[in-house]
């Protein structure tokens, strides 16, 4: 799974780095170490732009940032609470899955990050880890997203959110946990973000490329990354493995 990670960040060298544009319009979150569940994320998306009248134009697409809350709240729902328990949605499943699978199909996104946190079970304990790059740039994780309007407020201001797919581990994260978010490749961007791809069945279904998988630092971090409330960067910062931890530790 895939339930914190750490954006740092600004939308400006996001932009550079996905080749899109800023429309994050001011709002984007500010720096986090400890991004969690329901917070704003800023996400990458591509779309027709549309014209005055709403029109989309279909000759052209344009990549962008946007800020969307993370945990999917589907066009179906009767509230915004469901949100906090679809902030993942396994790749295996999503395009069958009534919450999730009009999104595969239209609005996919990718999810950039410093790296995430997983936790390591033996047993007992729990020792949390960060999975990061090792050149400094983002990792692409692959998300669906969607507009959601409350029905008993129909014209309050729609909300934007999004889920992070996740897939089976693969090699040397996979003594970690047996699940990791999907990430996507830079050549493998350009299609899993087009609106008009429909069938991404083939995206879905590959596993990260084992040599990024592999390039990646799977850092011991402290227990202090347990609670939501710490935020800053010795979070990140390399801690010896402990004996006796569990998930709730201070």
């Amino acid at each position: 799974m895939c339930g914190r990670y750490a954006a740092t960040k600004d939308p400006a060298t996001l932009a550079a780095e996905f080749d899109a544009l800023d429309e994050t319009d001011d709002h984007a979150p500010a720096t986090d170490y400890n991004v969690a569940p329901t917070k704003d994320v800023v996400a990458v998306v591509q779309r027709h732009p549309r014209d005055e009248d709403g029109e989309p134009d279909p000759s052209t697409t344009v990549r962008s940032l946007r800020v969307m809350r993370w945990g999917l709240i589907p066009a179906w729902a009767k509230d915004r609470s469901i949100g906090a328990r679809m902030i993942n949605a396994r790749a295996e499943k999503a395009a069958t899955t009534s919450a999730f699978r009009t999104s595969v199909a239209k609005r996919r996104c990718l999810v950039p990050a410093d790296g995430w946190f997983e936790w390591k079970r033996d047993g007992k304990v729990k020792q949390p880890y960060f999975m990061t790059g090792p050149d400094g740039h983002s990792l692409a994780m692959a998300g669906l997203w969607t507009v959601w309007r409350d029905p008993e407020d129909k014209d309050g201001p729609p909300v934007v959110s999004a889920a992070v797919l996740t897939t089976d581990a693969v090699g040397p994260l996979a003594d970690i946990h047996d699940r990791m978010p999907l990430l996507m490749s830079p050549d493998s961007w350009a299609a899993w973000l087009d609106p008009d791809v429909d069938e991404v069945s083939e995206l879905l279904a590959t596993p990260p490329p084992l040599e990024l998988v592999e390039s990646l630092e799977l850092r011991p971090v402290s227990t202090k990354v347990n609670n939501v409330r710490n935020n800053g960067p010795e979070l990140l910062a390399r801690e010896e493995e402990k004996a006796d931890l569990t998930l709730f530790d201070r």
